[in-house]
């Protein structure tokens, strides 16, 4: 029985290629992702770090807003500004040397320095106004060191809860005293006039320690140097 055969003809030509596959693109896709993401959460984690008025003010900013030009720099600036403010005092000579005469404290619009009467070192005579040797002595030290800044600043005398001996006086009085007392040494040490916005006696109001206001710490000059200037 013959088997018929079939002759299979060849046409010349070239076979289709596949495609060259693009090694490493997907991976650079992946990391251009990753780094958006990596974006998008830093941008989260800024501005929940942020207070709401300085949202408002950057958000005027990039709006066009003309709210954003009159409201001042932003908080944090003014923070880190009092952070600088606070870091040149902090580490000078005289600044040291008080020791527990000297407090520093960072507020939210400057640096406030209390000069404090101790018992090792009392800063103003009892029952007046009138600084000792040692208080004009510091608070000269102070002028000295705070007069090449630039900050307005703000200077509060402040007493104990003690009642004044004097019946004719009272702590408003004395307190009204010493801060009036201390913006005169701070002008001598070279401190200028038109910084000080305003000298005021605060007496036993305000005590550095609410639970013993008749503390000696709490007779003091409050001096606030303000970061906004």
């Amino acid at each position: 029985m013959a088997i018929a055969t079939t002759n299979l003809q060849r046409f010349p030509g070239r076979r289709p290629g596949a495609p060259r596959r693009k090694m490493g693109t997907w991976k650079m896709a992946y990391a251009d992702f990753l780094t958006a993401l990596m974006a998008f959460f830093l941008m989260l984690w800024l501005v929940s770090g942020v207070s709401p008025a300085s949202r408002t003010v950057i958000a005027d900013y990039f709006t066009g807003n003309d709210t954003a030009a009159t409201s001042g720099p932003l908080i944090e600036i003014r923070q880190s500004e009092a952070f600088r403010l606070y870091e040149t005092l902090r580490t000078d000579e005289a600044v040291l040397a008080a020791g527990d005469s000297l407090q520093l404290v960072q507020e939210a619009d400057g640096i406030r320095i209390n000069l404090i009467d101790t018992a090792a070192r009392p800063l103003f005579a009892s029952d007046s106004g009138a600084l000792t040797d040692a208080g004009t002595d510091l608070t000269r030290q102070m002028g000295q060191a705070i007069s090449a800044l630039s900050s307005p600043l703000t200077i509060e005398g402040h007493t104990d809860a003690f009642t004044v001996h004097d019946s004719n006086r009272t702590n408003w009085d004395i307190s009204s005293e010493r801060a009036n007392a201390a913006r005169r040494i701070l002008v001598a040490a070279g401190v200028s006039a038109d910084r000080v916005r305003a000298v005021t006696g605060l007496a036993d109001t305000r005590p550095l320690d609410r639970g013993q206001p008749h503390l000696s710490a709490n007779r003091r000059i409050s001096i606030l140097l303000y970061s906004d200037g």
